[in-house]
Order: structure tokens, then C-alpha cells, then sequence
């Protein structure tokens, strides 16, 4: 079994994850990126056999489980079309246990009630389950635990001015001391901010959890689905949905931290942050999901970026409050994933010339120039200030920057970054002809072909007949595959179709694609990375093998855990998922990949 085989709930306010047995492993609080109270995810255990019942020694903080005793099989679902996680625990005599978890969330007084509240209903559903609750928070990255103390009807969880609240009709005594008991009766356990319950908790649990399933199925009905894959693209977009801050309206890479790229190599990061380079995706994605709220909170999010760039310059990575600093520690308190540290707070990767940001960004707001659905379509003033980007774009599309990948110990210049520097230009010529700027669009265009002649003439290899990843080089990476994608060349063109021949054969494992083959900071990459290919695909479709397409594209479905999720790593040996998770940029894969090669409605109805 892979230790990503977890169950994400949330609501737009913070995310939890839950492992097969019920155990709530990871949740940052009171936001996505904060303290993560529930840390056991890091705290160094291997990983559980796939029959394996969990560790009952009671060791350690940073959890929350619902055990049965002596247990014996464990099955985990999501209630169809919503973000409500059911799992049942069967013990050895045939006794059912059914543990339901969710975050509220559903409309209250005109607007979105996502309270920081996490709501666990627990109840027999076959014979007399005895079962053990443990609620066990850490605080300050599991290096501190809170105070307790007890009420008539509730627990509170207090520590360095933050404090949580669990209400609960179970008996307080058996919680606290961590007793054995009979479950002859459905409980329900809600933990949230200090605040008194203004109804029974029963009937707060029942309500929460009716509305919340009803919003979940309102939402998805709204989908603009393709006719195949439709469960695949509905748990991906439901738990892109989940990676969203909708305060601020920013999108999480993940809602973990330095979960390893691969075993033992020390390729740990911080993901809870929001990256530019993901917004291009992440708009089609929505965009083509007919899922306008959220794409409008996000380019919202976008333009409240661009308007505090200074002289048009953009991180690669911003806080979900729009923090520009994102220092990066080492977390000393917690061992890591499996015990594979190190444990990252922060990320370095804020301070990184990273290029290909500028068409990112552009790629992305171009939607709220010509989408006549958004309640806040971008204005002429809104152009000036993304023009500002756009000159940054133009300025860097041939200066050293650390790329994509995000290399730290070495920089030149990165054929994607440039080719995205071009889009940016050929973007804002669109824009502007769309907005009747007729010398704007001339300027635009003008800087955007002589973009283009430059990458043509440096980044293609004659003798090898491919683009390489960096002018005048000699090597290929999964980033050229974005040349079509883009409009940057056409499919058809042989230039195009020798580069993806070359990728295929440098970067290509089995149905796996690779960023790069060589080595960068930390040796030689050993695991695939999901998002090239989600971009493999999409090329493949493009050049008219579609065939190979679907065939690839249903091997990494395959790939997904149990529940129907991708982190952002696969090892292409075993199929183990590794790194952060859930992935946002390989759940947009996922998302775009099938409305791209599915039949069409009309084919079937």
C-alpha cells in the first residue's frame, strides 16, 4: 500500500488528510499553510502492509483515530459526488464500525459558511464494534502539545493563543483517558474554534453534514463534464476545489510539505504555497469545468498579484495571503515522511528568477479579457498593468533564470522560460486588438516576433534536429512539450515532431515521462513527474496519436490511490505515488487530459 493512499476533506478555509484507517494524519491550522495540528503524516512512521491493522501503542501526538479493537479490514469511500469520506472498520468478529469526516461547507445567510470545523459522526453498523478515540493535536510543528482542559459537554485544546474546541455527545471520561468502550449508539465529534455550539451537537452534526452533501451535489451537477472519465474528472475537480483558499481566492500546489520527490534523496518542499507557473493550467482546467466562481476568485487572486508588482517583476511563488517572503527553516521537530527528512517550513523557491512566471500569468488573466461571463471582466486599466509584466517578460526572455524545474546551484537560459516570455508578448497583442488598442497590439506583436525569430535561431539544435531545454544546448527537457500547447509552433510543424521524438526517447519510462535525464542538485531524478505526462499526452493528442494517448492516459489513472488521487511523483518501477499531495497540477492533468481525448456527447446521445 502507498502511504498516499489518504482521503482529503476540506471547505476553502483548511485541508485534512485520513488514512485508510480512519487515522487523521495531516491538517494545517487555522489555514491551509499554518500550524499543522494533526502531523502525524511527518512523524516518521513506515508505511502500514496493505491487510495491516494500525499501530495501537498510543506513542506520539499529532493524530486523530477512531479505532476499533481488534481490527481486521478496512474499506474507505467517498460519498458519491461530494467531499464526504466515509470509512468502515471491521474487527475480527464481523463488527462494523462507519467513521464519516467533513468540513461544512454550504450556504448560510446568502453567503459560504467553510468554518475552521472539522466534523467526525461515528456509529455501529454491523454487531457491538468496541472502539477507542484518540484525539491527540501538536502545536509549532509537533514540538509543543496543548493544555487541556474539560467542560460539561466539550474539551478544549489550548496553546501559544490558539485554541480549539471539541464538542461531543460521547462520553467525555472514555475520550480523555483514551478508553475501550462499547459503540451501542451514533456520536458525533465536532472540533473548531472556541466557540459554544448554538445547538444540540447531535443535531449541529446532522445538519452540517445534510447541507454539506447537498452543496457538493449542487456543485457538481453545475460541471461542464466530458462524456468519458466523468468520476475521475469529478474527484479531480472536487479536490481541486478543496486546494482553493477561497478568502483570497489563491491555489494551493498541495496542501502538504516535504512529502519526498523520491526516497531518501532529500527533495523535500514546501508546497502549500501558491505557484504562478501553475495558473495557465489551473484556468483551462476551470475554464473548460465551466467552474467561473472559482476561476474568477482566482484571477482575482492573479490581478491582486500583478497590481503589487513592482517594475512589472514576479516571484515564481506567493503566500495565499499574497506574502511575498516565504522563508525557508528546517522543521528540527519532526522526522519527516517514512523518517526521511528533512521537514521544510517555507521555500526558498521565492527568491528564484523563474522566467516563464510572465506568460503564465498573462496566459491566465487573458481569460478575463475575453470571458463575457465573469462579473468582473478586466479593463484597459487592468492591460496598462499587465503591459508592465508583459515589458518584464520581453526584458528576461533571454537572460539565465533557474527554470522551471527550479534549479538552485545553477542558472541559463531556459528554452521554456523564453518561449513563455513570448507568449506573454503574444498574448497582450491579443489583448490589445481585442480592446481596440490597434498600437499596442502593433508594439505587442512586433516584440513578440522578434521573441520568437531569437528562440527559433538559439534553442534549435541543427545537428540534432530537436529545441534543447537551453540555448545553444544539447539536452532535451519535458518543458519543450509546452511548444504546442501554447500556439508557439504548430503541431504539424517537423520541428516539433523531431523534439517530441527526441523527448520520447531521452525522457520516456515505460508509460512515464520524465522532466529531465540529467543530473541537477540532487543526483539524478529516479521518479517520473506526473504533470509531464499530463503534457505528453496532450502532445501526443495533438500530433494525431491519440490512440497512444488514451493508452497512456488511462495507464496513469491507474496509478491513482485508491480514492482517485495523484500526488505529484510516480515511480514508473512499482507505481508508488511519491511526493506532496494531492497534487493541483496533476489533478488539472488529469482534468485537461480528458476533455481532450474523450469522445464527444454527441458521439454517444
Amino acid at each position: 500500500m502507498s502511504s498516499l493512499d489518504l482521503g482529503v476533506i476540506g471547505n476553502g478555509t483548511y485541508g485534512a488528510l485520513i488514512d485508510k484507517w480512519a487515522r487523521i494524519v495531516w491538517c494545517c491550522l487555522p489555514r491551509m499553510d499554518g500550524d499543522p495540528v494533526f502531523h502525524d503524516l511527518l512523524n516518521g512512521a513506515p508505511p502500514q502492509p496493505q491487510d495491516g491493522a494500525p499501530d495501537d501503542s498510543g506513542v506520539g501526538h499529532g493524530f486523530w483515530s477512531v479505532e476499533i479493537e481488534n481490527p481486521a479490514s478496512a474499506r474507505q469511500y467517498y460519498r458519491e459526488n461530494t467531499a464526504i469520506l466515509v470509512t468502515e472498520l471491521t474487527d475480527r468478529d464481523g463488527n462494523v464500525v462507519e467513521i464519516c469526516d467533513f468540513a461544512p461547507r454550504f450556504t448560510r445567510r446568502e453567503r459560504i459558511f467553510q468554518p475552521m470545523t472539522l466534523v467526525r459522526r461515528v456509529r455501529p453498523v454491523v454487531g457491538s464494534p468496541r472502539i477507542r478515540v484518540r484525539l491527540r493535536p501538536g502545536f509549532n510543528y509537533g514540538a509543543e502539545t496543548p493544555t487541556v482542559t474539560r467542560g460539561s459537554h466539550h474539551v478544549r485544546y489550548f496553546h501559544s493563543g490558539f485554541a480549539m474546541r471539541l464538542s461531543t455527545n460521547a462520553p467525555l471520561t472514555y475520550l480523555l483517558d483514551e478508553t475501550v468502550f462499547n459503540l451501542t449508539n451514533a456520536f458525533s465529534f465536532i472540533l473548531g474554534p472556541d466557540e459554544t455550539l448554538t445547538g444540540g451537537v447531535e443535531e449541529t452534526a446532522r445538519e452540517f453534514e445534510e447541507r454539506t452533501e447537498d452543496y457538493w451535489m449542487r456543485w457538481v451537477r453545475r460541471l461542464a463534464l466530458p462524456l468519458e472519465w466523468q468520476q475521475a474528472v469529478i474527484r479531480a475537480a472536487i479536490t481541486l476545489k478543496l486546494c482553493c483558499y477561497e478568502e483570497t481566492g489563491a491555489i494551493v500546489a498541495a496542501l502538504t510539505t516535504s512529502i519526498p520527490e523520491m526516497a531518501d534523496t532529500e527533495r523535500n518542499w514546501d508546497y502549500r504555497f501558491c505557484w504562478l507557473r501553475d495558473a495557465f493550467f489551473v484556468i483551462r482546467a476551470l475554464n473548460s469545468l465551466a467552474e467561473v466562481e472559482t476561476m474568477e476568485n482566482y484571477l482575482r487572486y492573479l490581478g491582486n498579484i500583478v497590481g503589487a508588482a513592482k517594475g512589472g517583476h514576479l516571484q515564481p511563488v506567493y503566500g495565499i495571503g499574497l506574502e511575498t517572503r516565504l522563508d525557508e527553516q528546517i522543521v528540527a521537530s519532526l522526522p519527516g515522511y517514512r523518517g526521511m527528512g528533512p521537514v521544510r517550513r517555507g521555500n526558498q523557491a521565492f527568491e528564484h528568477f523563474q522566467n516563464d512566471v510572465y506568460g503564465n500569468v498573462i496566459l491566465a488573466a487573458s481569460q478575463s479579457f475575453f470571458d463575457e461571463r465573469l462579473l468582473q471582466r478586466a479593463t484597459h486599466a487592468d492591460f496598462e498593468r499587465y503591459e508592465q509584466v508583459g515589458a518584464r517578460a520581453y526584458a528576461m526572455h533571454a537572460q539565465p533564470d533557474a527554470g522551471m524545474w527550479e534549479l538552485r546551484t545553477r542558472a541559463r537560459v531556459h528554452t521554456s522560460s523564453s518561449v513563455m516570455c513570448w507568449a506573454a508578448c503574444d498574448r497582450l497583442a491579443r489583448i490589445a486588438e481585442h480592446l481596440g488598442l490597434a498600437e499596442r497590439a502593433h508594439h505587442w506583436r512586433r516584440l513578440a516576433d522578434e521573441v520568437h525569430a531569437t528562440i527559433c535561431a538559439r534553442a534549435w539544435n541543427e545537428d540534432l534536429r530537436t529545441f534543447t531545454e537551453s540555448f545553444e544546448g544539447d539536452q532535451v527537457d519535458a518543458g519543450l512539450l509546452l511548444m504546442a500547447e501554447v500556439n508557439f509552433i504548430r503541431p504539424s510543424d517537423p520541428r516539433f515532431q523531431s523534439t517530441l521524438l527526441a523527448i520520447e526517447k531521452s525522457l520516456r519510462r515505460g508509460q512515464h515521462m520524465f522532466r529531465y535525464a540529467t543530473a541537477d542538485d540532487f543526483g539524478l531524478p529516479g521518479n517520473a513527474f506526473n504533470i509531464c505526462t499530463f503534457w505528453y499526452i496532450d502532445a501526443l493528442a495533438r500530433v494525431g496519436r491519440t490512440d497512444e494517448a488514451r493508452e497512456i492516459f488511462e495507464s496513469i489513472l491507474a496509478c491513482r490511490n485508491g480514492l482517485g488521487l495523484l500526488s505529484e511523483d510516480t515511480d514508473p518501477a512499482t507505481g508508488e505515488l511519491w511526493g506532496n499531495y494531492p497534487q493541483t497540477y496533476s489533478l488539472v492533468g488529469i482534468i485537461n487530459a480528458a476533455m481532450r481525448l474523450s469522445r464527444k456527447w454527441e458521439e454517444q446521445v
